[in-house]
């Protein structure tokens, strides 16, 4: 990478993960201590305002990807993060859960993934962009390790509504970065819009990615409104869930490597089957755990399989949607996978308390085992794209 790639990448990265950071502090705790606030004993209104930030993500990620191309990266990043930030303080102010939902809708209003992934592809060679991408990722994922270790410790000194205000203090500080780390993008020309859609949305490659990233999204929501409960019975207090999840996420770091390695050699198909696998099996798992009391060496065992399959294709996904994309239509393609994304936020959220309500969470697991399967099964007819090249043509 040159000085100026390096830069775009190191805080490009830096904006993703204050972002991030101020999402993945409320998640593993949300489902327990919005339980304390009026309306929170209903887990269908419970999940709902937990999905709700990917709804609202979801209809606004193309407008504002579109408007970066014509108003300029930088300042559609900014107004996104300042409009996180909004959202982050009035879910610090609700006092019952219609106004955690209606603060969680604004935090997602604040959709600037695309552009700031658009603006990274702006900013980096092709030779390169894949391992810029790769660092966001990893960003991702060390700040999603981070939380996992302080959200429980804070949660338990300031609550719920003390997380949700130091999220918009990250935000903020997101907006700093902006202004003053990041390299000036030149000006992408805009690609026909109809026509864009069109190859987008007919995109045999693409259509794969942009299942495999809802349904990923979706299963990892889900799991977050009864995996806290299930710790809780096995035996751990909230502010112990720590010890489950950083040995879980540290030690998925470690099979990155090798995973990179294998991708060189060409092997990045088998590796992302492997992991769609394990991820199914976990479901079956936590399964098997939700039918009686949970145990706590099974769940932690799990955890640390979820997380491995996860950073995996989480790492992984972005990058190859970037070089699948013919190159005149890459940012409507990041677009439209970013906007699946935040839709499987939602369903999962959203439908995770649909069904934990009415059914149970063994029937959730069951669920989310059968959308993996059938994520496997379509995944088995993908055509890698070559290293660093954008495939011009229907994968």
């Amino acid at each position: 990478m040159t000085a100026m790639e390096r830069r775009a990448s190191v805080s490009l990265a830096g904006i993703f993960a204050l972002r991030m950071m101020g999402l993945f502090l409320v998640l593993p705790v949300f489902a327990l201590e919005a339980r304390k606030y009026p309306g929170g004993d209903d887990p269908a209104l419970l999940g709902l305002a937990m999905g709700m930030y990917g709804l609202t993500q979801a209809l606004l990620q193309l407008p504002f990807g579109m408007a970066s191309d014509r108003f300029g990266r930088k300042r559609v990043i900014a107004l996104g993060l300042l409009v996180f930030a909004l959202g982050s303080f009035w879910a610090a102010a609700a006092t019952d859960l219609t106004g955690l939902l209606v603060g969680r809708s604004l935090q997602g209003a604040g959709a600037i993934s695309a552009a700031v992934t658009a603006m990274l592809a702006d900013l980096t060679r092709d030779g390169v962009r894949t391992k810029a991408m790769t660092l966001l990722g990893v960003s991702i994922g060390l700040v999603f390790a981070l939380s996992l270790v302080v959200s429980p410790v804070l949660s338990s000194a300031i609550g719920l509504s003390g997380l949700f205000a130091v999220t918009g203090g990250l935000a903020l500080m997101g907006v700093a970065v902006v202004v003053l780390g990041v390299p000036a993008a030149p000006a992408p020309s805009a690609a026909s819009l109809p026509g864009g859609f069109k190859r987008v949305l007919t995109h045999l490659g693409l259509m794969r990615l942009n299942l495999g990233v809802f349904v990923l999204n979706a299963v990892q929501m889900a799991m977050w409104v009864p995996v806290p409960a299930m710790l809780v019975q096995a035996g751990l207090a909230k502010a112990d869930h720590w010890q489950v999840y950083l040995p879980a996420v540290l030690g998925s770091f470690a099979l990155m490597g090798g995973v990179f390695a294998l991708e060189r050699r060409g092997q990045l198909k088998k590796v992302f089957l492997v992991a769609i696998a394990v991820l199914a099996l976990v479901q079956g798992g936590l399964f098997v755990e939700s039918t009686a009391t949970a145990h706590l060496w099974p769940l932690a065992a799990l955890m640390f399989a979820f997380f491995a399959a996860f950073n995996v294709l989480e790492a992984s996904m972005p990058s190859l949607a970037s070089r699948m994309a013919p190159t005149e239509v890459r940012g409507t393609a990041i677009g439209v996978f970013n906007t699946v994304q935040s839709l499987g936020l939602f369903a999962g959220g959203w439908l995770g308390g649909l069904l934990v309500k009415g059914f149970g969470s063994p029937v959730l697991f069951l669920c989310a085992a059968a959308a993996v399967v059938l994520w496997w099964l379509v995944a088995l007819f993908m055509q890698m794209p070559p290293a660093h090249e954008a495939l011009q043509a229907k994968a």
